[in-house]
């Protein structure tokens, strides 16, 4: 489980936080470090909105301009050819596509984009790729902005989170506003 905790819901930036289960509790193994978010703050995610969506949601394809950093999660090394569709009028709304060219009216490219997609992984908030709802949220490399809706950290603290992630534990991403650890729930 990680947890980014922002000081307030208009705040560009936050305290990222990961946790792992030790005989049935929670223990910190990463940070508290500083994350950058939305230059909106947390909040209802939106179409052309820069805010980071608050929630919880499981984590997906990693991947990144670099080689694979040793993750255990699903990994792929971006090439100019990869691509995030972000319109929401496309079939492929909300995906990842590898193609030369897309046919897409806002799809960004995952390689050219620079080193904030040196390693990043999916925040899967929108699984039904429901247009309106925002697309393309990772957690990724920070360049030392607010995101356009991503959470962001520094880059060594990006390929720990990787090296630690563990698709067999169902690594989740809680984000929100003045959030004391994981939910208990989990």
């Amino acid at each position: 489980m990680i947890v980014v905790s922002a000081p307030s819901a208009d705040s560009p930036t936050a305290e990222l936080t990961a946790y792992e289960r030790v005989d049935g509790r929670w223990e910190s193994v990463i940070g508290p470090v500083r994350a950058d978010v939305g230059e909106l703050g947390v909040g209802e995610p939106a179409d052309d909105e820069f805010r980071t969506p608050a929630g919880t949601f499981p984590l997906g394809q990693a991947f990144g301009r670099e080689a694979d950093p040793g993750t255990r999660m699903p990994y792929f090394e971006a090439t100019d050819e990869d691509w995030w569709d972000e319109d929401v009028d496309s079939p492929t709304y909300n995906t990842h596509v590898h193609a030369a060219e897309i046919d897409s009216e806002d799809a960004e490219n995952l390689y050219d984009s620079g080193p904030i997609y040196d390693y990043a992984v999916l925040i899967d908030h929108n699984p039904q790729r429901v247009p309106g709802r925002s697309a393309g949220i990772f957690l990724h490399v920070s360049d030392g902005d607010p995101t356009w809706g991503c959470v962001a950290i520094d880059r060594d603290q990006m390929r720990s989170v990787l090296q630690w992630l563990d698709p067999a534990q169902d690594p989740h991403i809680t984000i929100g506003v003045e959030l004391d650890g994981p939910p208990a729930a989990r």
